[in-house]
């Protein structure tokens, strides 16, 4: 992913679109009972076939029982949207040539004993890590967006980190392991903090530290690549990106979109402040690791950590603090009226996970919770009490 414009001075008060993406982790299930299979490589087998001219790719994930839907560049709300659900449903529609069906939730409602993808990498990894990587089905949303250097990028990341545990609340859309309520409404942050190398990082200072501390971590001789460097928010090693991993996949395709407004902007007004010589905000790792704890138990139904004082406050508040602090980016980019109402719209019908327990709640069946949930994602309306805001997702300026 590339950003093509030139980036102007803090005087000029005139800032380019920044271009972002989104890749999506998807569940492949049986629609019979609701239960993961483990079917990606045939997935593949037929995508490789059709050759597509299209605004998204599909990629093989750890795990047979999910793949991955990654989009192109794009600088609107709109067109990343329509991506998004082209790929949700290029890739459900190759799931009925076998027999499946591609849901978004971040971890599977019904019990799964997953199996690991037949790559060479994936193999050392679930060989080096055991139950760790075996259990390791868990699906993201990953939103990059363009940066101009390694030093804006570090520059980004040290002020933005203290806001990821915000997306991961608005994104919380796994409250199920194996058939057990796990009292959590994302309980794949908890399964992902297993791994090594997963979750908030310091404070860098400079490209130069980034890289030194990345170093110093391969060198420990436990990752086996760059690739598990797996930090909340990380300089991409594939494209010229900050690459912001914090969240659940969506199961409204609208709040990943609404994801990945709310990151480009994080990353605009965290790089504004970087030019302008702004310190990043001084909360400790410990501290921003209580936060995420918080976004995962809660979601938006409860209490978040408010990332400027560390202390708790209603969820509202705290994702209208977030708002308010990205408010010109989102103006600028003319996304601002739409993501305060799909902000009102999710504090209001709440995550993921609200969905999937009242899916229970009026079935009480696991299986039914998969079965509405994959109807939802490909749904433009899905099952919500309000009508869809897809028509006024904004266009690039």
């Amino acid at each position: 992913m590339s950003n093509d414009a030139t980036r102007l001075s803090v005087e000029d008060q005139e800032w380019p679109m920044r271009t972002f993406g989104i890749e999506e982790e998807l569940l492949l299930v049986d629609p019979r009972n609701g239960r993961p299979l483990p079917l990606a490589e045939e997935l593949l087998d037929l995508d490789r076939s059709v050759g597509l001219d299209r605004g998204f790719t599909l990629t093989a994930e750890l795990q047979c029982e999910q793949i991955e839907s990654v989009t192109a560049v794009y600088e609107s709300l709109a067109d990343l949207d329509k991506a998004i659900r082209a790929g949700r449903f290029h890739a459900d529609s190759l799931a009925r040539m076998v027999g499946a069906r591609v849901v978004a939730l971040g971890t599977s409602p019904m019990p799964v004993a997953p199996h690991t993808t037949a790559k060479p990498r994936y193999s050392a990894i679930a060989a080096r890590f055991g139950l760790t990587a075996f259990e390791q089905l868990t699906c993201g949303c990953h939103v990059h967006v363009a940066v101009s250097s390694d030093e804006e990028a570090v520059g980004v990341l040290d002020r933005i980190r203290v806001w990821l545990p915000v997306l991961l609340a608005l994104s919380a859309n796994s409250p199920y392991w194996n058939g057990v309520d796990t009292g959590f409404a994302s309980y794949r942050r908890r399964v992902w903090k297993r791994m090594p190398a997963v979750g908030p990082t310091e404070i860098f200072g400079s490209a130069d530290n980034y890289w030194r501390h990345v170093d110093d971590l391969l060198g420990t001789g436990v990752l086996l690549d760059a690739g598990m460097i797996y930090f909340d928010a990380r300089l991409s090693n594939q494209h010229p990106t900050v690459e912001i991993r914090v969240a659940d996949v969506c199961l409204d395709s609208e709040v990943a979109v609404l994801l990945a407004a709310l990151g480009r902007a994080l990353v605009e007004t965290a790089a504004r402040q970087w030019s302008g010589g702004e310190p990043p905000p001084p909360i400790s790792v410990t501290l921003l690791q209580l936060a995420s704890w918080e976004a995962s138990k809660s979601g938006v139904s409860g209490e978040l950590l408010l990332p400027t004082t560390s202390r708790p406050s209603r969820a509202a508040d705290v994702v209208m603090a977030l708002f308010d602090h990205v408010r010109d980016a989102l103006a600028d980019f003319g996304d601002e009226q739409w993501v305060s109402l799909l902000l009102d719209r999710v504090l209001t019908d709440g995550t993921g996970s609200r969905f999937q327990r009242a899916s229970f709640d009026a079935t009480g069946l696991h299986s039914e919770v998969v079965a509405e949930a994959t109807y939802r994602t490909h749904s433009a309306d899905g099952v919500r009490p309000a009508p869809s805001l897809r028509g006024q997702i904004p266009e690039a300026g």
